[in-house]
């Protein structure tokens, strides 16, 4: 495989909105961004994405864009941005942008235009179908619950959308359409920003039944159509592509070198891993053998032939440490130390989610009101009122699997609101700040953020670390998570465990003598054949 200049980096996701708010308002913003780049420096990243600031309603916090070229008021303006670009780059940070491709905002000009005049040049930028009020087209559920069809009484036509009613989807096969597109991302590609993450990129193409195509070769076309005429003009540029409904096969093409359509995808098969009935609306656990065997195919089946994207939260999911680990206060940074050993040692870009370096865990809301995501909400109407769930299971759900519970205030200090405003927060901060937050953990070397940044160093250093050959243990063992790696005569060994309980264990020959200890979530000292783990620790040896 081709050495590419981001293979080494790690990137972090900023949700701004929930980062640092430098004026009070109780939101955050880029000024913010800017005030905490040392603290992102010291941590070692490459990178962050920042989620959508364009303007917008935000009905769904940004992911419903009403103009491509404008920033949110609430983010900032446009010389804000070019002075975080700027001040990035002399940090070594590359921007990424979060693109919104599939949809635009239902106050976007292009749609307004669009639902007043069937004859209009913009009309034809969407997805419409004919119908009568009281009988729409056929059509399947939206992600945000509902039809897919919405009814325009102005034109007497139905809207196509795949998640809200306020994000109407693009309909990629008006050519005009796409180039208008391209010479948006060229415009932001000339304001410095060097990294783009496209939006439920894998939904631009419908099957014609009120669905998304995902295994369409047309996908692909536009891809490449729009590499050409954007990302393909610099080559110095880092793309990824979020397909949550790929398989291995498609994620191999999307991401082969060869054909220019993406450098990696975000595939969510391992975090979709123990929904229920009603998708993610259930208080499940994940299955732990279902997460290794997904995660190991992952790393085998794109081995040389595509690169992994490596995360375990973002905006879209639950606190990391409070699904995959353990966040009673007894395990949590253990805990956390452990599944970032698992996650940084294999091959692929590793993501860390704002507040996943300090252990930050799901906020547990116990009141709906304090909920502000709309696909919480919708859900919980939707479930309840229809009677397939009771208001109280529905609420336990939400506590632990609610998007908001990645979207509480960055947990800065100990002081009113954990110091991410001086305001009231658009959004309550979880209560557990005076326990977690960076500035304790800055100053205590055995944190958890201590612990990323050494494992974001090491990955800088050792070239095992990112090229290394993939090689899974204990892939039936229903604790242990452990593999190696090998380049030329190095080798490496990972040991996860996933469990509360000790797991007993034996080490591979090669690392009984002789080997180092690169990082060890719990001190250990001896390395005996035979050893039996703590509950969560984790270690890594590397023998030359």
């Amino acid at each position: 495989m081709d050495k590419k200049w981001w293979h080494h980096l790690t990137a972090y996701q900023i949700y701004t909105r929930s980062f640092c708010d430098s004026n009070g308002d109780g939101i955050g913003d880029f000024q913010g961004i800017i005030s905490k780049l040392d603290y992102l420096q010291e941590l070692g990243v490459g990178a962050i994405w920042i989620s959508p600031f364009n303007d917008s309603p935000n009905y769904d916090n940004g992911y419903d864009i009403s103009d491509y070229y404008a920033i949110l008021k609430d983010f900032g303006t446009t010389e804000d941005l070019e002075e975080l670009v700027k001040e990035c780059e002399k940090r070594d940070i590359i921007v990424m942008m979060d693109l919104v491709l599939n949809h635009s905002s239902n106050e976007h000009p292009w749609f307004l235009e669009a639902a007043k005049d069937r004859d209009g040049k913009y009309h034809d930028y969407y997805i419409w179908e004919e119908g009568t009020e009281d009988q729409p087209p056929q059509g399947e559920g939206a992600f945000f619950g509902g039809n897919v069809w919405e009814w325009t009484p102005q034109i007497q036509e139905y809207y196509y959308h795949t998640f809200s009613i306020q994000q109407p989807d693009l309909n990629w096969k008006n050519e005009d359409m796409r180039k208008d597109l391209y010479a948006m991302i060229r415009y932001w590609m000339e304001k410095g920003i060097r990294g783009f993450r496209m939006d439920a990129i894998d939904n631009i193409v419908k099957n014609g039944h009120g669905g998304n195509d995902q295994q369409s070769e047309k996908i692909h076309t536009y891809l490449q159509e729009m590499n050409k005429y954007s990302f393909g003009l610099q080559d110095n540029l880092l793309t990824v592509g979020e397909t949550g409904g790929t398989t291995l096969e498609m994620a191999k093409v999307y991401s082969d070198p060869e054909r220019k359509e993406l450098d990696m995808v975000f595939q969510f098969e391992h975090v979709e891993n123990g929904n229920g009935d009603y998708g993610k609306w259930t208080t499940e656990k994940y299955d732990f053998k279902e997460f290794k065997n997904i995660m190991i195919k992952w790393q085998e089946e794109l081995a040389g032939k595509a690169w992994n994207s490596l995360f375990l939260g973002n905006h879209d999911q639950p606190r990391s440490v409070s699904r995959f680990g353990n966040d009673n206060p007894a395990y949590r940074d253990i805990s956390a130390k452990m599944l970032a050993t698992c996650l940084h040692m294999m091959q692929g870009t590793p993501y860390v989610y704002q507040g996943e370096e300090l252990g930050m865990t799901n906020v547990y809301f116990d009141k709906l009101e304090d909920y502000r995501d709309i696909e919480s909400l919708h859900y919980f109407t939707e479930l309840t009122e229809t009677g397939r769930l009771t208001p109280e299971y529905m609420m336990k759900c939400l506590m632990l699997r609610s998007r908001d519970n990645a979207r509480t205030p960055m947990q800065w200090d100990t002081s009113a609101s954990a110091g991410f405003t001086t305001g009231e927060p658009w959004i309550k901060v979880n209560p557990n700040y005076r326990q977690i937050n960076a500035a304790d953990q800055l100053k205590d070397p055995d944190s958890v953020f201590h612990y990323y940044q050494k494992l974001i160093r090491l990955r800088k250093e050792m070239d095992i670390i990112v090229y290394g050959e993939f090689e899974a243990l204990y892939r039936d063992h229903d604790q242990i998570f452990a593999y190696t790696r090998k380049l030329g005569s190095e080798k490496l060994l990972t040991v996860c465990n996933f469990s509360a309980q000790e797991a007993e264990m034996e080490l591979p020959e090669t690392f009984t003598e002789g080997a180092q200890c690169l990082i060890t979530n719990m001190g250990r000292k001896v390395f005996d054949r035979k050893i039996i783990l703590n509950p969560y620790e984790a270690f890594v040896l590397y023998k030359k």
